[in-house]
């Protein structure tokens, strides 16, 4: 075997291993990463479905106590977490709807809102 080839074989091989070690190290980053991610998504998206139902007027007080009614008529335990998480105001106030990601006891559900005659009832 020449030289060159020998060269060309270790020089393929190192950046096969570079390559290898690069994609292990991206795969290692993302799952670490992950988490906060998930979290910073999850907080935007929540953040925005509050601007969007501040927007239309909406009394985030009064539509999370209905929330959390609905949750409690449906048998569900302590509130740890509420979080708006989408807001759909389709014509006709009747037609507005809105959800909720509640976490209690460690167990994640929705509740979906829906208006009725102004108040907020579930859906």
């Amino acid at each position: 075997m020449s030289v060159l080839a020998v060269v060309l074989i270790v020089v393929a091989v190192v950046v096969l291993g570079l390559f290898a070690g690069g994609l292990v190290g991206a795969a290692r980053r993302a799952r670490s990463t992950e988490g906060a991610l998930r979290a910073r998504l999850e907080r935007a998206n929540e953040e925005l479905a509050l601007a969007h139902a501040q927007d239309k007027g909406w009394d985030r007080a009064t539509m999370e106590a209905a929330a959390r009614e609905v949750h409690a008529a449906a048998g569900g335990g302590p509130i740890d977490e509420l979080h708006l998480v989408q807001v759909l105001d389709l014509p006709g106030t009747d037609a507005d709807e809105a959800v909720f990601r509640v976490v209690s006891g460690g167990a994640e559900t929705q509740v979906a809102l829906g208006r009725r005659d102004g108040a907020w009832v579930a859906r």
